[in-house]
This record gives structure tokens, sequence and C-alpha cells, in this order.
């Protein structure tokens, strides 16, 4: 068993529980807490805590309670645009991790509530997170900023607004920062907050969120084109039949290949140097990595 399948296995229910524990607690409409889990429980390679979470790991640092926390709120956040981009006013999506998505089994209206409902308890979960207050708030704001409209809201909205539209390479990259970026971002700085690194390590950390959130996506959009439904869990060639603007649209497979080893070399690069200012471990994150490589070649 690799190291990652062994932090993944170790960590993961942990975050799981902070996350269902927490909704059953705060949850008083039987329905709504139904339509929540759902889609939690559809599960998901849940990137986003394990980036945080092993970046804590890769600094030799504890990971506590508070950090499961944050992770959770992370995740809840996640869950929460994937069930508003499967609306059908929205990408119109039926599949999601293999499962009819969250508005086939309840509803539009109660999946839009559920999602609200994600949004607005993950930062209940923050804003009570076992954390020293200072470090707490200025979470609440990163993650603000990170999942609002200055990040992946405002993504999202450049992303439907260029349907249609045959984007350059530099938009599309200024969408998808926001859009998948913002978060990878918080992931990685709040794992480095949390480990109590100093701003020069936090600025590096942001850097390598901004290369593997772009090779993220562009992963995401080759597995559209190359991957089956099966394989994925979702219905595939979706971006084409929207009309959205994605790499292999505008570059061709083969390039968008190219451009995804760029980023995977500039990810390595930048760990290479956090390893050599305070990094101590960079394993798995160097793991976490790979495995965007590997999901790519399907």
């Amino acid at each position: 068993m690799s190291l990652l399948t062994t932090f993944k296995n170790n960590q993961l229910p942990l975050v799981e529980a902070e996350m269902r524990n927490f909704l059953r607690q705060q949850t008083t409409d039987e329905t709504l807490l139904k339509s929540m889990l759902y889609s939690i429980d559809a599960g998901g390679k849940r990137i986003r805590p394990l980036l945080l979470l092993a970046t804590i790991a890769g600094f030799e640092k504890e990971i506590d309670l508070g950090a499961y926390q944050v992770s959770a709120a992370l995740e809840l956040i996640h869950t929460y645009s994937l069930i508003h981009d499967d609306l059908p006013a929205m990408d119109n999506d039926q599949l999601r991790r293999g499962l009819p998505t969250n508005h086939m089994k309840f509803g539009a209206g109660m999946a839009t509530l559920a999602g609200d409902g994600l949004l607005t308890e993950a930062f209940h979960l923050l804003s009570r997170a076992d954390l020293d207050g200072e470090l707490r708030l200025l979470l609440v704001q990163n993650l603000a900023k990170a999942s609002g409209s200055f990040g992946m809201v405002a993504g999202q909205a450049a992303d439907v607004q260029a349907e249609g539209k045959l984007l350059n390479l530099q938009e599309m990259a200024y969408i998808h920062q926001r859009k998948t970026g913002a978060l990878f971002t918080f992931a990685l700085t709040a794992g480095g907050l949390l480990a109590q690194q100093e701003e020069s390590v936090i600025a590096l950390l942001a850097i390598l969120a901004e290369h593997l959130g772009l090779a993220f996506q562009i992963r995401d959009d080759l597995l559209d084109v190359t991957a089956t439904t099966a394989q994925l869990g979702k219905n595939v060639g979706h971006d084409a039949a929207l009309n959205k603007s994605t790499y292999p649209a505008l570059l061709g497979v083969e390039k968008s290949y190219q451009l995804l080893a760029a980023e995977l070399a500039a990810s390595k690069e930048s760990l290479k140097k956090l390893q050599e200012i305070s990094l101590v471990k960079p394993e798995l994150l160097l793991m976490l990595t790979e495995e965007l490589t590997l999901e790519a070649k399907l």
C-alpha cells in the first residue's frame, strides 16, 4: 500500500465524520439533510482536503481537530458548488460520481437549497473550529474570498458568459485560476497557516496551487473527451455540448497534454523550492501531483 493510500485511509474518514456529524447536528429539516448528505456520501477524491492535510504533514506538524474542521468546511464548499453546477439552469448534468445528480433525486428546488445549506454550514463550521481566534478569522476571510465573488463564483460566472465563445489561452487561464484554482490556493495556504509557516512559504504554496489548479482543469477537460462515462462517473462530451471553451477545443488533445505536462513540471519545481526553504517531507504532495498525471492518461 502506497504512502498516499495509507494517508487517505487514515485521514479522510475523519474529514467525512466532521462533515456528516456537523450537518446532522445543525440541520432541522429531514429532507434537506437527506439531500445534503446524498451529495456528501456520493464520495469523490477529496483532493482539496487531501492537499490541505498533506501540506500540514509535509511540514511535520500535527493534524489536529481544527485541521479536520477546516478541511471539512472546504469540502462542504466544493460539494455545494457541484450541486449548483449540475442544476438545469447551469450545466444540466444528470450524473455525478456515478449516481443521479442531486436535482435528479430531490428536484431542482431542494437541490438548490441543499447547496445553499452546505455553503452556509461550511462557514458555520469554520467559525467554530478549534483554532486560535485570530487564525480562525483569517481562514474564514480566506475561504470566503476563495469561494465567493472574488474567486470560485467569479470564475463560474465568467465560464457561463464564455459559453459559445472561443477564448484565447490567457482568458481561459484567468477563468480557471478562479473557478478551480482559488480553492486549491485556499487548501495549500490554509495548510501552511495551520502549520505555522512564514509568509514567504505561504507565497510559494500559493504559486504551487496556481500550477496544480490549472493542471487539474486541463486534466478535467481532457478526460471529458478521452474517458468514458463509466470511468468518470459522469456524462462525457458535456463541455462540447454546452459550447464551452476548453483546452482540447482550443489547442487539440496533443497540445493540451503538453500544457498539462508543463503545469505539472512547474508544480514539481515549486515543490522543490519549498523543500529547499521549509517543506520537510514533500512526498505526499508529490504523489498527489503524480496522481493528476496518471488520471489524465485514462
